[in-house]
């Protein structure tokens, strides 16, 4: 861990909105005046925003809708798979048995029942970490990995945002990844995409941790983690030996390391100067508020294992202490590795029944009761979604193919309304029969929740404008 021995520097962050006008009217940013002010007006309204943070739970894979939030306990027996259904506390609504606990506390959260898109495979992450379709031809599963021209994710938007908030004083990175990098610790290793700032310039990826097994061919989500594993530090950025300031100077590989990860940076008038950006990587590598909330032992033994000490449940848990630190948007990814599809379960029920459906349970529940009992449920957005769902009839035994034409999706806090289902899939829970939720109704949700008007643009590369969204509507009626 770092050891502090001097006080933290303040850096600008960003260009001034006076500015940027200037710069407007000229014509220096390909942006022409009235469009620069009618973005000043649109803006992101932070300090009013019902949810003040988002904790954004992402299940890759696709897990099923039948074995989870959308059983179908009449279906006959060749859809409506292996596992029995069982009541809520919320009247009429059912969960699979592995959801005891959710079962238990159905009044904290609602249940999307509804969402749908046409993008049948796994590349719909980009979708649903975007809220932007797909921009390349090879939908079947193939080139997976991030680019520089892909949409950047709504937490790259939240940072690009934070970073130009004139009125924001940072302490801690607004846009997180844990545990992982989507993808890294997938056999073989992939960078998907979505998770990134793409076209927004990589200076607004996240700042992601990066957990390894002692064993890479064990899966951390599957088992009890090791202290040794839970080894939560930003990749290249917070070694595992102490630092002291007076040793810094010595080693500009840290500096030069964590430039690598933020990217290299973009000649827009969008950033500040590079000095600027290396004294804002020596801010956050001595950081206070990095140095605590990345030592998971600081918690109880007793909540630790309420979480789980399950990877997914230990991420859960740093999550809520790295928004309690002051980021804005942290993703939790339970991601496929070694040993098992993960969530993509094509072949067979097992993992679903023993790790999977009873881990997420545990470890949502634990997450949900703690930012209650803390008192930031009220202004944290929990979201937990993947990127599809399965197929109604089997493959396998009892496992279940791709199927992204409906699927379900859960929301708590932020002023959602608990306890109750938005929209219905038809009896086969094959499509959506009452309204369909897609995902830039999703990710529109989710701005609006932030204060984010999704009539905002940004500045591309070029830095002609663009819309953070293209459609979609919040769902209003989820909030109380």
């Amino acid at each position: 861990m770092l050891t502090i021995l001097g006080n933290q520097q303040q850096v600008c962050n960003g260009i001034s909105r006076r500015a940027a006008i200037q710069a407007g009217g000229a014509g220096l940013l390909g942006l022409s005046l009235p469009k620069l002010l009618a973005a000043e007006q649109a803006g992101a309204n932070f300090q009013n925003a019902r949810a003040k943070r988002v904790m954004f739970l992402y299940l890759f894979g696709g897990p099923s809708q039948l074995e989870t939030f959308d059983p179908k306990p009449d279906a006959p027996p060749k859809l409506r798979g292996p596992f029995k259904a069982i009541a809520t506390r919320t009247p009429d609504l059912l969960f699979t048995e592995h959801l005891p606990r959710s079962a238990q506390i159905s009044d904290k959260f609602c249940v999307i029942r509804s969402m749908t898109h046409a993008h049948n495979d796994h590349n719909a992450c980009h979708y649903m970490m975007t809220g932007h379709k797909w921009t390349r031809s090879a939908e079947n599963g193939q080139d997976v990995n991030a680019r520089d021209t892909d949409w950047p994710s709504m937490g790259s938007v939240v940072e690009y945002l934070s970073v130009h908030d004139e009125l924001r004083h940072r302490t801690f990175p607004d846009y997180v990844y844990l545990p992982n990098r989507l993808g890294h610790l997938q056999v073989p290793k992939y960078d998907r995409t979505g998770q990134y700032a793409g076209w927004l310039g990589s200076a607004y990826n996240a700042l992601a941790t990066d957990i390894r097994p002692e064993n890479p061919k064990e899966n951390l989500f599957l088992r009890d983690c090791t202290e040794k594993e839970l080894d939560f530090r930003i990749k290249g950025l917070v070694p595992t030996s102490e630092i002291t300031l007076d040793r810094l100077d010595r080693r500009r590989n840290l500096l030069d390391q964590f430039d690598a990860e933020r990217g290299e940076l973009d000649r827009s008038l969008r950033y500040s100067s590079y000095d600027k950006i290396r004294l804002q990587a020596l801010e956050l590598a001595t950081s206070e508020s990095i140095r605590t909330a990345l030592d998971i032992r600081q918690e109880s033994d007793e909540l630790r294992a309420k979480y789980g000490y399950h990877l997914f449940g230990q991420s859960c848990l740093m999550g809520r202490r790295i928004i309690e630190a002051g980021s804005r948007f942290v993703t939790v990814a339970w991601d496929s590795t070694a040993g098992t599809d993960g969530w993509d379960s094509h072949t067979s029920s097992h993992h679903l029944e023993k790790f999977l459906v009873p881990g997420f349970d545990q470890a949502f529940t634990a997450l949900l009761e703690d930012l209650e009992q803390s008192g930031l449920l009220d202004e944290t957005l929990v979201v937990a979604v993947g990127e599809m769902g399965r197929t109604p009839t089997a493959t396998g035994s009892w496992g279940r193919g791709h199927w992204s034409y409906v699927f379900p999706a859960i929301l708590a806090g932020a002023g959602i309304r608990g306890g109750i289902a938005y929209g219905k899939s038809d009896k086969d829970a094959a499509w959506p029969a009452e309204k369909p939720v897609s995902p830039e109704d999703l990710a529109a949700t989710i701005f609006y929740a932030m204060g984010i008007d999704q009539n905002l643009f940004l500045p591309d590369q070029q830095g002609r404008p663009i819309h953070i969204l293209d459609g979609g509507r919040p769902l209003v009626d989820l909030f109380g």
